[in-house]
């Protein structure tokens, strides 16, 4: 018999492996006798086995008293042992279906029509039919847990965290785990995995530098949930590092971070990409909305209990309103197919409206469809915003939650403009790509209509059918968060009054909402100063709470431990980005005056105050000569002594703000004169007002 797993090599002997292997998974408590009855095989044969895959790492051995000497070890899987399970079990699978396939052309003199497995895409034709998931049973689970509490452990990212989850439920079906490096090239260049399956979105586990040089292929690692809960085993077959530019070229279309995924990939994702299987050990807990949380299996096993042979999915990461219903009713129609509604509740635009806020105004609008002929479910995904391979990407989901026709929209995940000011994508580009792939990928697509308000016959109807001559009605997004903001009307033809209230209670007119104003600018340009004396007048003013975030302070009492590095630097400015958001998330109003020299870590604290509340970046340009002239400390001249080291505008970089609010040039000008301008700027954007 082979001494290592990697010499079973033959059919027979990968099969033994394969069944001997999930015997174990299934009953590790049974006796050798039984197992060994299960399988087929001698005791002999059955403890050679046991020897080979314990030498190879896929079983552990423990030993455990008792009066029967015939138990006097137990063995169990490792995380190893179920990744070579489920390697072993798709293996199994393709021979059987070869087999089944000449089986049937012997008696038929045609194929069955089954596709090869490593064509793995279009398989599940039924789409009633159970799609493999990566978890391991409830017992294997409980064992895993204990031995993964040993491993190095990586704390997984919110959208690592929708990732795996997706891998382990079979939302992300074939993929096994997170890219290995051949396979990560094939996405990147021809959205194909090595073998040649279709997969448009590099689905990757990226870390630090610090982490990566720590561990070594061949080695199993923990993924942890931010709580530090261990959900899955990653066994690690491939460790890389990407050509973030190309990925960002190849996938997004262009390397420019105003793409949110472009700025996410080079300024927030770990330099070094892990690649390899997943073992799944339980699912992410999530508290909100369980009842409307399914997974794929969840809803195919609904869908075949209805009887729905066809049903259309609708994505969405925006509130409903009524020309959606309408388009929505339009295309359950037209398919003659049942409707799923498959809003995503991961990660999606920075500045969308929160999920929950959402999934109220979902469930606000539900009553208004047929409760026979539509459902919704909630999908935990990350979007990337990548257009056109997002559109494929959200149709292989679909299918794999049991969907048999997909609702592209207009621009479907377009992020928005790019740094020309230009669209990222063509209107039309996510459609064009999702046809020439529409009979590969086995989902059908569905093209989104731009509905308009006929105002003669009072009903939605498609913008390319309308006649000339009749009135035309249309709300913009950028008008309805106007209409929000000024707390002006919006009329019920364009959505329903729910809808509307649930937006209202979210988002109440700009003038009752906190914000944030971020002052930034050299050391010495005048920033704490202007800062104290808006905090003055707006206290004067009264009606919300008033919080200064000065650099300085900060630093004594929020960061006294930190440095001047630009690790410490970007870190100092996070923290006073959470601490800012808090009090916008809660109707106050912060001041913040850090140096916050760099760009990218300033646009990652506006997006998490946009979250919230309005960010309001001020400038306060005051040149390096006069804020050297104003050098109380004699700062300047100890940095130009070389004295104090990386020290913003002599020895470290400044990053001019391209696009703020308001830029304040504090030459000549005095105090009360720059926070007038601040406070002017704050009512023209609807901040403060008579009833502040």
């Amino acid at each position: 018999m082979p001494p290592a797993a990697e010499k079973a090599t033959t059919p027979e002997e990968e099969d033994l492996l394969f069944r001997l292997l999930r015997q174990l998974d299934l009953a590790p408590e049974a006796s050798q006798r039984t197992t060994a009855a299960a399988l087929g095989i001698s005791l002999g044969r059955l403890n050679a086995q046991l020897r080979a895959a314990a030498e190879a790492g896929l079983v552990k051995v423990t030993g455990r008293d008792g009066p029967d000497k015939r138990q006097r070890f137990a063995y169990s899987i490792t995380s190893r042992g179920a990744a070579e399970q489920s390697r072993l079990r798709d293996q199994f699978l393709a021979r059987k279906f070869a087999e089944y396939d000449a089986l049937h052309a012997e008696l038929t003199g045609t194929t069955s029509g089954l596709n090869p497995f490593q064509h793995r895409t279009k398989t599940m034709q039924n789409q009633h039919a159970p799609i493999p998931e990566l978890y391991v049973s409830h017992e294997s689970a409980q064992k895993l847990k204990v031995e993964a509490a040993d491993l190095p452990s990586w704390d997984l990212t919110p959208r690592q965290i929708c990732d795996l989850e997706l891998l382990m439920n079979g939302g992300f079906n074939p993929l096994k785990g997170f890219l290995s490096e051949e396979d990560y090239n094939g996405v990147v260049d021809n959205m194909r995995l090595a073998d040649g399956t279709l997969w448009p979105m590099p689905i990757t586990l990226d870390v630090s530098q610090k982490f990566a040089d720590s561990i070594e292929p061949g080695q199993d690692i923990a993924l942890r949930d931010q709580e530090g809960v261990i959900l899955a085993i990653l066994s690690i077959t491939d460790r890389f590092t990407p050509n973030k530019a190309k990925e960002a070229e190849k996938v997004f279309g262009a390397d420019d971070i105003a793409h949110p995924a472009v700025n996410y990939l080079h300024n927030v994702a770990g330099p070094v990409y892990l690649g390899g299987p997943i073992i799944g050990i339980q699912p992410p807990m999530h508290y909100d909305f369980r009842a409307r949380r399914d997974t794929p299996n969840e809803l195919r096993a609904y869908f075949r209990k209805l009887g729905w042979r066809k049903v259309v999915a609708f994505q969405t990461r925006n509130p409903l309103h009524r020309a959606h219903q309408e388009l929505t009713f339009r295309a359950a129609k037209e398919c003659q197919a049942n409707l799923l509604i498959h809003p995503v509740v991961g990660m999606t635009k920075p500045g969308d409206v929160d999920h929950f806020t959402r999934v109220r105004c979902y469930e606000a609008v539900l009553d208004k469809y047929p409760a026979a002929t539509t459902t919704m479910s909630l999908l935990p995904l990350a979007m990337r915003m990548a257009g056109p391979r997002e559109a494929v990407w959200h149709g292989l989901i679909r299918k794999n939650h049991g969907v048999t026709h997909f609702i592209v929209g207009r621009d479907h995940a377009g992020p928005g403009k790019n740094s020309a000011g230009e669209d990222f994508y063509g209107p039309y580009d996510a459609q064009d790509l999702f046809k020439e792939f529409e009979e590969e990928m086995g989902i059908e697509m569905v093209p989104f209509k731009h509905m308009v308000y006929v105002q003669e016959r009072a009903q939605y109807e498609p913008a390319d059918e309308i006649e000339e001559g009749v009135t035309v009605l249309n709300i913009s997004g950028t008008e309805l968060r106007r209409r929000l903001a000024e707390g002006l009307e919006i009329p019920d033809w364009f959505s329903f009054p729910d809808v509307v209230s649930e937006l209202r209670r979210t988002r109440p007119p700009r003038s009752k909402q906190g914000f944030t104003v971020f002052f930034t600018g050299f050391s010495g340009s005048g920033k704490s100063t202007i800062a104290n004396a808006l905090m003055v007048k707006l206290m004067e003013m009264g009606g919300r709470p008033v919080t200064l975030l000065d650099g300085d302070i900060v630093r004594k009492n929020l960061s006294s431990e930190l440095g001047f590095s630009k690790e410490h630097r970007d870190l100092n400015i996070r923290r006073i980005g959470y601490v800012a958001s808090e009090i916008t998330k809660n109707g106050g109003i912060a001041i913040c005056a850090p140096i916050a020299p760099y760009a990218t870590t300033r646009r990652a604290v506006r997006e998490d105050i946009e979250s919230y509340g309005a960010f309001v970046e001020v400038h306060v340009a005051t040149t390096i000569e006069e804020c050297e002239k104003r050098d109380r400390k004699g700062l300047y001249k100890l940095a130009r002594e070389g004295k104090i080291k990386e020290f913003t505008g002599i020895s470290d970089p400044y990053d001019v703000p391209e696009n703020p609010e308001l830029r304040l040039d504090t030459d000549g000008v005095d105090v009360d004169y720059c926070a007038q301008q601040v406070l002017l700027k704050l009512e023209s954007m609807g901040l403060i007002g008579a009833e502040s």
